[in-house]
């Protein structure tokens, strides 16, 4: 690899998106419930930050219809997406819907946050931290509980949803 590039030349946000595009990352949608019903979206931003004590970070735009009630909530749970469940996926990608009603099965957990019932596994965790960061806020949550299966996970990457073999 040549570098050839001005490293004093600002990147724009099309060039940034395709850099990114080329990056393989996991999918997850990230449920909540401050008091005024579940929210949820889809990220492909968690990352794990530490093992003592268990921590993981995700990012949402403050623009983002699932941001207040992030925003709000003293707790979130990670719901992992298999191979095939792009749709699932798509769903809570998608603006200015109801992203709960059918065809989502989901339900409550016993400390009352919502879960996916098609998810392969989640963790639950109490949000220690919210940074602004640019147009996002990066969330840091403690995990308390953790449940997963084995599965082929779903991956987004070229801009769409992928599996690893």
């Amino acid at each position: 690899m040549t570098i050839s590039a001005d490293l004093g030349t600002a990147i724009d946000a099309e060039r940034y998106r395709a850099v990114f595009r080329r990056y393989a990352a996991g999918v997850v949608v990230v449920t909540a419930d401050a008091g005024l019903g579940p929210a949820g979206f889809t990220a492909t931003s968690l990352a794990s930050i530490s093992l003592d004590p268990p921590l993981v970070s995700f990012a949402l735009s403050t623009g983002a219809s699932s941001w207040p009630t992030i925003a709000a909530a003293s707790t979130v749970v990670v719901n992992f997406l298999a191979a095939g469940q792009h749709g699932l996926a798509g769903r809570f990608a998608t603006s200015g819907i109801d992203r709960f009603a059918a065809p989502t099965l989901w339900s409550r957990l016993p400390s009352g946050e919502p879960v996916l019932d098609e998810a392969v596994g989640f963790l639950h965790g109490s949000v220690r931290h919210r940074y602004p960061v640019g147009d996002h806020h990066l969330v840091v949550a403690e995990i308390t509980h953790a449940t997963l299966a084995d599965h082929p996970p779903l991956v987004y990457h070229e801009g769409g949803y992928r599996t690893v073999a």
